[in-house]
């Protein structure tokens, strides 16, 4: 494991992580290619919208089309054609949103449905090791048990204890040439229980730390606070992995408090439901008052789509489901939250990271408030 730190201003850090794939300059948002592949988009293009890394999804990766077939044509990253650093989750978040398919959890392991055929899978420690092993990824998550906000104070202690027996199983595990591996802290916003959470996933020899468990339906405040005192608990001679955000005012905030990588759907998503994310705010597309409209999607912006297409074009393309006007958002939000968090990065090494962070905050606030950055 190679990680640097390259600067820091208050809590926020600029760092580089080095895998047997490349570096990812940090901080990072890592575009969510769940099936090994972000939704619409060539790797190139991906890569030339400035991400450095992406992540892909060991659940849906393991059930569709199964890693014997990814092993068998070289690996992941052949399979796929992006030659760059892969993160896969553990496929514990899937199994534990998709509830109503989980069968029975024990001490081993977890049984649940497939999503696709409704057969039983059985997921243990070692499996998912072994899965990510054959994937090849460059980092591997630890199966966790990642409960929604509002379960009981027993549940958060039960998943505390099974996440921290599967890490210590998991830790040292069989693992591919040059395979990073990350374990997961959780414990909600229960400072007690998430501090003890920490303590006992930083007392093994992983690679890197992640929280999980948060921005999964408590307050923003609630996870603010938690992440301002939980990510400086995280060894600081590693990578500090917050699973699950990706609108701005999330990204900036979590890297106020010392957060290196981060990932979403929200950028992708969101420009499947036809909206472009702007420095202004959220312009749904869809709205009729951009019928004539002749700008870019968003002034002064170098993304492929806002260099050569109108917003009047790409509603004409969403309103007939011309798939070029998906693909037009994708690369544009794309461009906007990479754009944002290299920004980010620059403001860290400049020691000006406060003022970034204000002014991109007080762009979003003039913004229309029906079109807020509020995910």
């Amino acid at each position: 494991m190679s990680f640097s730190l390259e600067a820091t201003d208050g809590a926020a850090r600029a760092g580089v992580i080095r895998t047997a794939h490349g570096e990812i300059p940090t901080p990072a948002f890592m575009p969510v290619g769940t099936k090994a592949t972000v939704k619409s988009l060539d790797p190139d293009e991906v890569r030339e919208l400035g991400a450095h890394v992406i992540l892909g999804n060991t659940y849906h990766l393991h059930l569709r089309p199964g890693e014997d077939v990814i092993e068998e044509l070289g690996g992941l990253h052949a399979f796929s054609g992006w030659d760059g650093p892969i993160l896969t989750d553990s496929g514990g978040f899937q199994v534990f949103s998709l509830r109503d398919t989980l069968l029975a959890v024990d001490d081993d392991g977890v049984t649940f449905r497939s999503v696709y055929d409704g057969a039983p899978e059985r997921l243990t420690p070692e499996r998912v090791a072994d899965i990510q092993r054959r994937l090849g990824s460059d980092i591997a998550m630890c199966l966790d048990i990642c409960p929604p906000a509002g379960v009981s104070p027993a549940e958060h202690e039960e998943a505390v204890r099974r996440t921290q027996l599967w890490a210590e199983r998991q830790v040292d595990a069989p693992r591919a040439a040059g395979q990073l591996r990350f374990g997961i802290a959780q414990g909600g916003v229960d400072p007690d229980v998430r501090g003890r959470s920490i303590e006992g996933i930083t007392s093994l020899p992983f690679d890197g730390f992640a929280l999980g468990g948060l921005a999964v339906g408590e307050s923003r405040d609630e996870m603010l606070d938690t992440v301002e005192w939980a990510a400086p608990a995280l060894p600081i001679e590693r990578p500090r992995y917050f699973m699950g955000i990706g609108d701005a005012e999330g990204i900036l905030e979590v890297v106020a408090r010392g957060i290196d990588m981060f990932d979403c759907v929200l950028p992708t998503r969101t420009a499947r439901t036809g909206s472009a994310l702007t420095a202004q705010g959220r312009l749904n597309l869809r709205n009729a008052r951009f019928a004539r409209d002749p700008r870019p999607l968003e002034e002064g912006c170098g993304c492929p789509a806002c260099v050569r297409f109108t917003r009047a074009f790409v509603r004409h393309l969403l309103n007939q489901q011309e798939i070029l006007g998906l693909r037009l958002l994708t690369l544009h939000n794309l461009w906007f939250t990479l754009r944002l968090t290299a920004g980010a990065r620059d403001a860290i090494t400049r020691g000006a990271f406060d003022a970034y962070r204000r002014d991109v905050l007080a762009s979003l606030g003039a913004g229309p408030k029906e079109e807020s950055w509020q995910a």
